[in-house]
């Protein structure tokens, strides 16, 4: 079948959903199908050693043919930018897209956010008679809403374009796909979703990277932290994440002298992370720059805990796809979420790791220390979680389930 997956981000950009993209399209072409990517042009969440390189704008990578397509400012601006900016996106993607494709699609997979790119998946079901399969990670405007960015009369007309285009994305979707089984029933009880056309399916985590780690490569050395107990969050910080909390949790457990919060990545939040920390004089909290895909296993591989951290003001069943990553290294979890996150539910069942609501500092501080306190169960607690990606998340296994969609009515 030939099969277009489009999303904003896509390798050499670092990020779950990057990565998340690049895995779902080379497992499809393992499948023997002829898969196409349609994504932005790399310019944001870059490792350093690419800043400033120039892409080509139509290559074949690996057999994997792919369009980067240059847009208007969506990252790292101001929210009014960023939402106009994306509403531009789908006539920019579709355009690109019409230049370079000229044979038959049958299926189109539309990573959203950011919501407006999902239109593009309904101008491509009727130009090119594709299935349109839309997988949703973030319930927007829902999202922005709970977290105070779209918020009071001034954000009124936003809130509607968006929730109109959201009502317009759901009901051209052939198929939906939630990454939960809460956020599933969010969508069919808030949103009117049809029960039949929405289904679960987990976001998928490539193991392989995680094994036979035969490279010199140690991000302890290189970050000074060789006799630390490392705290590791990597990824982006953006409102959603609510890593100030992070920064409050580090300072309760200021007396554990060895113990070191590590946050690599990057995002609209992070001046303010750092301010924070220069405000309180905080010592045990060490920030540093994204790591290219390839590093990141050894990133995780050197420290000694996974950690996420969801915005308690989140009101959706959302699961951090952080979490499954550090189930892939075999890492243990701690993990500060809002209440209503599906990510408690796996957490217990698995017995991967500890989770309190991202608004307890009370609690956030008694499960750091008593995380800290089992160094010596560590691997048996990250063993859990490998166990269970193993089984139940790899790569084939979800892939088997989404292939379905592709035949199914």
């Amino acid at each position: 079948m030939n099969i277009l997956v489009v999303a904003d981000v896509y390798p050499p950009e670092v990020s779950s959903a990057a990565n998340l993209m690049k895995e779902l399209a080379e497992g499809l072409k393992k499948r023997g199908h002829n898969i196409l990517v349609a994504t932005a042009y790399p310019k944001y969440y870059l490792p350093k050693e690419l800043e400033g390189q120039k892409f080509e704008l139509f290559s074949d990578e690996a057999g994997i043919k792919i369009i980067r397509i240059k847009t208007l400012p969506l990252k790292k601006v101001n929210f009014i930018i960023r939402g106009v900016s994306q509403l531009f996106l789908p006539f920019l993607f579709f355009f690109k897209i019409k230049k370079y494709i000229r044979e038959k699609l049958d299926v189109v997979i539309v990573y959203s956010p950011p919501l407006p790119l999902a239109l593009v998946g309904g101008m491509i079901k009727r130009y090119y008679g594709a299935k349109f399969i839309l997988n949703i990670q973030d319930i927007f405007p829902q999202n922005a809403i709970d977290l105070g960015v779209l918020k009071g009369w001034k954000h009124k007309p936003a809130v509607w374009l968006f929730e109109r285009i959201e009502k317009k994305v759901y009901k051209e979707a052939d198929k939906i796909t939630f990454h939960s089984e809460g956020g599933r029933k969010f969508l069919i009880e808030k949103k009117g979703v049809p029960e039949e056309k929405i289904v679960t399916l987990h976001n998928w985590i490539d193991i392989e990277p995680f094994k036979n780690l035969t490279k010199d490569i140690s991000f302890r050395k290189k970050y000074g932290l060789e006799s630390k107990f490392i705290i590791l969050f990597g990824g982006i910080m953006g409102p959603a994440q609510g890593l100030e909390f992070v920064c409050e949790v580090a300072q309760k457990v200021a007396d554990l002298k060895d113990l070191v919060f590590l946050l690599v990545g990057d995002g609209s939040e992070k001046p303010k992370i750092e301010e924070f920390i220069n405000k309180h004089s905080l010592k045990n909290i060490v920030i540093k720059p994204f790591v290219s895909k390839e590093e990141y296993p050894y990133l995780v591989k050197d420290s000694d805990v996974g950690m996420v951290c969801l915005n308690s003001k989140n009101k959706t069943s959302f699961v951090p796809g952080k979490i499954l990553g550090y189930m892939a290294a075999g890492k243990p979890i701690i993990a500060f979420l809002n209440k209503e996150s599906d990510g408690f539910a796996v957490l217990n069942e698995v017995g991967c790791g500890y989770a309190v609501k991202s608004d307890d500092l009370e609690e956030a501080e008694k499960i750091t220390r008593k995380i800290y306190a089992e160094k010596d169960r560590l691997k048996e607690i990250g063993e859990n979680g490998f166990k269970y990606a193993s089984e139940n998340l790899a790569v084939d296994v979800i892939l088997n389930k989404l292939e379905k969609l592709f035949f199914g009515s």
